[in-house]
């Protein structure tokens, strides 16, 4: 095992992380800092709120791409024979965890993220794609019929070690995996306590809004 090539590939999963996507498009293109707007969050859903459909979309799928790049470049270290095969998943979920914490506090943007929703999601398509396919047709069904997308992201979190746990495709899934599960929920629970509390009083927005809107006090 190749240490100091794994380490430089943690750092660059972070740097992957790191990129803020969403900071980046809005200054690029409409030349304002998203984090002033909406929710002040630096995430797709915000990006949707402010900016619209199409910069959303795309934010979303680059956020996505960062926690698959992250989590993918095990294999890679596997094809060079730097770890063995056996530990493709630990690295899998090692890197993307890392890419994760990189999209919540990004070195590119002073520290201060998104809340790691569609990089966690990116990190488990490269991890589970069944399991990840599944979880988006849980979160598109909440999100439906309820219109809250931070309802949808905390049930989709949850149903994804759930339903490993009870071997919905019918085989004994890695205790490895069901463990990241639990704590992928329990992340997504910790950056999303203000959408829970909002959820509680009846104040939690619904749906997003396509406009340009300051944050309160501002």
């Amino acid at each position: 095992m190749n240490v100091l090539l794994i380490c430089a590939t943690t750092v660059l999963a972070y740097l992957l992380g790191s990129i803020p996507t969403a900071v980046w498009y809005g200054q690029g293109f409409f030349g304002i800092d998203i984090r002033q707007y909406g929710s002040g969050n630096a995430g797709a859903t915000n990006t949707f709120r402010v900016l619209g459909k199409r910069a959303g979309t795309i934010v979303m799928l680059v956020d996505v791409l960062k926690g698959y790049t992250a989590a993918i470049m095990s294999t890679l270290l596997w094809y060079f024979d730097v770890i063995t095969i056996n530990e493709i998943l630990t690295f899998k979920i090692v890197f993307g965890l890392v890419a994760v914490i990189g999209h919540l506090y990004p070195l590119f943007a002073k520290f201060k993220g998104g809340k790691g929703v569609a990089t966690l999601l990116g990190m488990v398509l490269a991890t589970h794609p069944e399991m990840a396919a599944v979880c988006i047709g849980i979160f598109l069904l909440v999100v439906i019929a309820s219109q809250y997308v931070s309802l949808g992201s905390i049930l989709a979190a949850l149903a994804f070690p759930v339903l490993l746990l009870l071997q919905v495709f019918g085989q004994q899934e890695s205790p490895l995996l069901i463990v990241f599960g639990f704590i992928m929920f329990l992340l997504v629970v910790l950056t999303h306590q203000k959408n829970i509390s909002r959820l509680l009083r009846g104040e939690e927005s619904r749906t997003v809004l396509i406009r340009l809107r300051k944050k309160r006090g501002e």
